[in-house]
């Protein structure tokens, strides 16, 4: 079946000027918990597209072989609950490539459980992971972006930062206020020449889901989740825009997914 209305005829065809992709070569950006899965494949995907890359984790050896892998990339590593680290990696970025033009809010824990069963100790944990680390970082590379009236902060959140299951309320929790805290962004920083995205996916087959038993993909049913890489290709598409686009959200799904 077809679209007539859509048929093309040189009274509706564009004839201005193309707008060009965005070009990432020579840009900077730092990518948070950068030494697995999501972070890792945004790296070398970022890299591939010639842009220059500070990265940070926890785990100095898998920085050292990303950094093996990748020449030319920065590493810092360090817990990005310390307060001082986002300030940080501001400065080493600036020193080591002259700006910085990209934040990859990345880094990220799931705990999960029902009454009388989830641990609160690492409930806890998650929201200083997953909010209070995510808010320090996102505000200051606002901070260094609003004084050049440019750069992007790319929020990794979830599909559970739009909806919620059985004993996940926490989870999703801190990705909603991620979820708040990008939109908020967004309509301050309007006409500022910064932009935020959100990334909404669903389950993605990575180390976050070491410590279950049964991994999500088995109780969900599900052969294919989502690879790190396919995310990585989302944030790509984001970044990519001309200047005067913006993508809020973006969310991908495995083909199984239901919502």
């Amino acid at each position: 079946f077809g679209f007539p209305h859509l048929t093309s005829s040189s009274s509706h065809t564009y004839s201005g000027p193309s707008i060009p992709a965005m070009s990432l070569r020579g840009l900077c950006a730092i990518v948070t918990g950068a030494t697995s899965g999501i972070g890792a494949a945004v790296a070398r995907d970022l890299a591939s597209a010639g842009v220059d890359l500070l990265l940070t984790g926890r785990r100095k050896s898998r920085l050292e072989e990303l950094q093996r892998q990748l020449p030319g990339c920065e590493t810092l590593p360090g817990d990005i609950v310390d307060s001082e680290l986002p300030s940080q990696l501001i400065r080493a970025a600036v020193k080591a490539f002259g700006d910085v033009h990209i934040l990859i809010n990345n880094a990220g824990i799931i705990e999960t459980g029902r009454v009388g069963e989830v641990d609160l100790e690492r409930l806890g944990k998650m929201v200083r992971i997953n909010v209070e680390a995510a808010f320090r970082m996102s505000y200051a590379a606002l901070e260094h972006f609003k004084e050049r009236r440019r750069g992007h902060v790319v929020n990794i959140s979830s599909v559970l930062g739009t909806k919620t299951r059985e004993g996940a309320g926490a989870y999703s929790g801190t990705k909603y206020a991620l979820e708040a805290l990008s939109e908020a962004l967004r309509m301050e920083l309007a006409g500022s020449g910064i932009r935020v995205s959100c990334i909404e996916p669903g389950l993605v087959r990575t180390e976050l889901h070491d410590h279950y038993p049964v991994h999500p993909a088995e109780t969900l049913g599900m052969s294919r989740p989502l690879l790190p890489e396919d995310v990585a290709r989302c944030v790509r598409f984001v970044l990519d825009q001309p200047e005067h686009v913006l993508i809020p959200r973006l969310m991908l799904l495995p083909q199984e997914g239901k919502i």
